[in-house]
Order: structure tokens, then C-alpha cells, then sequence
């Protein structure tokens, strides 16, 4: 996450400094922090028979729930952006890209806002939603480069068939 999009939106979009970002952060965090849910004290282990379904009602553990998606993801992000970049894969194949991690992306959140009061530690309840919502501000940044400077991010050059989302 961020490895492609931050590096353009401070030196080439320049709407914030990382100064202003990492203020902005560190009050998210501190809001989630104090609004996070109790956390349990003994928490259950619980079969992971039924896991999407038991982490979409709430009952698994958060470090289940967070870890092995999130991982996913930005194996997923840093290849397909890899790929757009060195121009091994079209503008119109990384919107595709997104689009088919956008719903699980949804399902990952919802699962760790519901699943925060399984862990020990509140920081890490509020540290897992504030990188769910960075993804959300991942995919915006994304948006934004796709959209008006997609010259910066793609390799414009090498997709002859492709070459009007250039544009």
C-alpha cells in the first residue's frame, strides 16, 4: 500500500505535505482509539470451520481477520501496479484489478469494524480500522492518478493498445 501513490501525491500533485498527513493520521488514530469498542478478556477459540461467515457476524478474533487478508492485499496492489508501471499490464486491466478487490475490500472492513472487540489490545483495534480506512484513501489517491495523471503512473510509452486512457 502507498509504495506507487504516495511518492506522486507529494511530489507531483502536492496537495499536502507529509507533515499535514502524518497530523491527520495521528488524530484519526487518536479518534479511533477513544472510540474503540471494550475489549474482551477472554477471548474464545473458536473453529475456523465457518470462517467468512464467522468473521463477517463478528465472533472471530481480530488478528485473524486482519492479518491474512491485509497481507493479500498489498501482495495483490504492489504486483498490479508493478505490472501498470513497467507496462506489462493496460490502464483498462488495472482498473479491472481494482475493481475485483473492491467488494472483498469491503468485506475485509466491515469484518474488521465488527470483529475490533476481539483482541486484547484497544491500539490494535484502533491501528487495524485506521488502515482500513487508508486503503479507502489508497483507492481514492488511485482514482485521482487514474483519472488526471495517469502520464505519471503508466508507462504510456509501451501500451500501443491502450494508449487513449493516456489521454
Amino acid at each position: 500500500m502507498f509504495i506507487y501513490t504516495l511518492t506522486l501525491f507529494f511530489t507531483e500533485i502536492a496537495w499536502a505535505s507529509p507533515v499535514e498527513l502524518l497530523v491527520i493520521v495521528l488524530a484519526l488514530l487518536l479518534v479511533l482509539f477513544l472510540s474503540a469498542p471494550l475489549c474482551a478478556d477472554n477471548l474464545q477459540h473458536l473453529s475456523l470451520k465457518h470462517y467468512l461467515f464467522s468473521a463477517w457476524i463478528g465472533v472471530v478474533s481480530l488478528s485473524w481477520v486482519f492479518w491474512p487478508f491485509f497481507i493479500i492485499l498489498n501482495i495483490s496492489l504492489y504486483v498490479a501496479d508493478t505490472l501498470a508501471k513497467m507496462g506489462l499490464l493496460t490502464v483498462s486491466s488495472w482498473d479491472d484489478v481494482h475493481l475485483m478487490l473492491l467488494l472483498p475490500i469491503i468485506w475485509w472492513t466491515t469484518t474488521i469494524w465488527r470483529c475490533s472487540a476481539n483482541t486484547t489490545q484497544p491500539i490494535f483495534a484502533a491501528t487495524c480500522r485506521l488502515i482500513t480506512l487508508a486503503v479507502f484513501f489508497e483507492y481514492g489517491l488511485k482514482l485521482l492518478i487514474r483519472l488526471d495523471y495517469p502520464r505519471l503512473f503508466f508507462g504510456c510509452e509501451e501500451l500501443l493498445l491502450d494508449y487513449g486512457s493516456c489521454f
